[in-house]
């Protein structure tokens, strides 16, 4: 039941690129998932802006096979959603960095957005490590909420 490389990526970008039902199996997502990585370490280094439309015209896919894979595992596909929030919010209360002159003059970060940035960096890695967890998970053989298992596709 294991999709191949080229099948799994064909599958994200021309089959499913925005299908949010149903369910994904381990291949179809990690095989994507080194697509994505590998892509993105050729376009960063050709060209930042370059980098930065592949990210956003994979980001589309990119959630919609992660939503299909949590479904597959017989978890609701909008968890999908939270590390993408936790990682927004961290960002909107991440403390600013004070200026050279500043730091010379001894003035120091509001330390109460650093120990809220650093709970916020210790919950994301927890979560991190459990969706890690949940990804790498094996589908659920029988259908689920969410459909009958993945049937690989050619």
């Amino acid at each position: 039941m294991t999709m191949d490389f080229m099948t799994a990526v064909r599958t994200c970008l021309t089959q499913k690129y925005a299908t949010f039902q149903g369910r994904a199996s381990r291949s179809e997502y990690w095989w994507f998932f080194l697509a994505f990585v590998i892509g993105g370490l050729i376009t960063s280094l050709i060209w930042l802006p370059l980098y930065m439309i592949y990210a956003l015209a994979l980001l589309c896919p990119g959630l919609a096979v992660g939503w299909r894979r949590l479904q597959d595992t017989g978890r609701p596909g909008w968890y999908i959603a939270i590390p993408f929030g936790l990682s927004l919010v961290n960002t909107v209360l991440a403390p600013t960095m004070p200026s050279e002159q500043a730091m010379m003059a001894g003035e120091m970060p509001n330390m109460g957005s650093v120990a809220v940035s650093a709970v916020l960096g210790i919950v994301s890695l927890v979560v991190f490590i459990l969706y890690l967890w949940w990804l790498t998970r094996p589908s659920q053989p029988e259908t689920n909420a969410y459909g009958p298992p993945p049937v690989p596709q050619s």
